[in-house]
């Protein structure tokens, strides 16, 4: 699974930045004030960061853009990257400063200077989101980025304010490792298990098995599947961190939709590792909640199926009953998230009885067009 860049807080030090390796950032409203680090730079590069900022092109350049001063003279780093935020920035323009930083750095150390930034946490979801690159199946993975490190005025209170961010940023690291693995490796019992695996953060998982979804009535889902040699399944998350009826989030995981006897054409086929989407976003969400311990009760449901040809594959034609007892006739296989939706979301009714629903699918690529 691919991991976070490993960030550290630091009391400022403002001596140690002659000796910071790789790259240093610093933060410059669009006056061109600089503050207690930044003037610090200054007098380090011989005036080169106050030039920089009195330029007519820094007047220019949006919140979040970056004005870099290579191998600058009398420090160890090979840059500093000077960056226009304003002193109380927007969320989007805060995101925005950390993925540029990220983007530039690379896998190279990083010296933040966060100071007293207000938005240092959506700085830091920034950097680390756009710091994402997907190497598990690959010869040559690379050098893991080296770490990033943020001098600031209170180190331990900045790194707790940070906590829910880079919790939301570890929950997009699971979805998007989910979405991006090969239909090969993430099988419907691989789904499963990695999420039975979030019970080590507090979660609890149950995983109801082809038996039970059949005694249960969930015949639409379990169409879907019958065509392939992987299991269907449900796999049903609860976080218990408030009061009060639970929100629901249901799911859809078809971890390769084929089209089965509607077999889909061939050209991007590939793609279609990814509907599951749905359910890798529900994932995501229930592995963020429990790694920032959120105050609120949380039930995520995800229908886990192949749809696949074969000669037990269902077919245009058939008709099969619903959970709800509602028959269905199937006139195309490849409409197949609505089956898994439909006994999924009366699944959540019944049984866990949420304050509200939300259903998440790659149901049709038409929604692009």
């Amino acid at each position: 699974m691919t991991d976070l860049r490993e960030i550290t807080f630091a009391e400022t030090d403002l001596d140690a930045l002659k000796d910071a390796e790789g790259r240093v950032a610093v933060f410059v409203n669009g006056a061109g004030q600089l503050g207690r680090g930044a003037r610090r730079l200054n007098r380090l590069t011989k005036g080169a960061l106050a030039r920089a900022v009195a330029d007519e092109g820094w007047e220019a350049k949006a919140a979040g853009d970056v004005v870099t001063l290579a191998y600058p003279v009398g420090m160890e780093a090979e840059a500093v990257d000077v960056v226009r935020l304003e002193r109380r920035p927007t969320v989007a323009e805060a995101r925005k400063a950390g993925a540029t930083l990220a983007r530039i750095a690379g896998g190279s150390p990083l010296t933040i200077l966060g100071e007293t930034l207000p938005r240092l946490p959506q700085l830091l979801l920034g950097l680390s989101l756009r710091g994402y690159a997907f190497t598990d199946h690959k010869s040559d993975k690379g050098k893991a980025p080296a770490p990033a490190h943020v001098f600031c005025s209170k180190p331990d209170e900045t790194e707790a304010a940070c906590k829910e961010a880079l919790a939301l940023a570890e929950g997009v690291f699971f979805t998007r490792d989910l979405v991006n693995e090969p239909a090969n490796v993430l099988t419907t019992t691989e789904f499963a298990d990695r999420l039975v695996a979030l019970r080590d953060l507090g979660v609890e998982v149950e995983v109801i098995e082809e038996d039970r979804l059949a005694e249960l009535g969930m015949n639409a889902m379990l169409c879907v599947g019958q065509g392939s040699s992987a299991p269907t399944k449900m796999v049903v998350m609860r976080w218990n961190g408030g009061s009060g009826d639970p929100l629901a989030l249901v799911g859809k995981g078809v971890v390769f939709d084929s089209g089965g006897i509607s077999l889909k054409p061939s050209v991007g086929m590939e793609d279609m590792t990814m509907d599951m989407g749905g359910a890798g976003v529900v994932s995501g969400v229930m592995k963020a909640l429990a790694q920032r311990k959120a105050k609120a009760n949380v039930v995520g449901l995800v229908g886990l199926v192949e749809n696949m040809p074969s000669g037990e594959a269902v077919r245009p034609g058939d008709v099969v009953r619903s959970m709800k007892g509602d028959t269905i006739e199937v006139i195309n296989t490849d409409a197949e998230g609505r089956l898994v939706l439909c006994d999924v979301l009366w699944y959540a009714q019944e049984h866990v009885k949420p304050a509200a629903m939300v259903d998440l699918a790659t149901l049709t690529g038409a929604c692009v067009v």
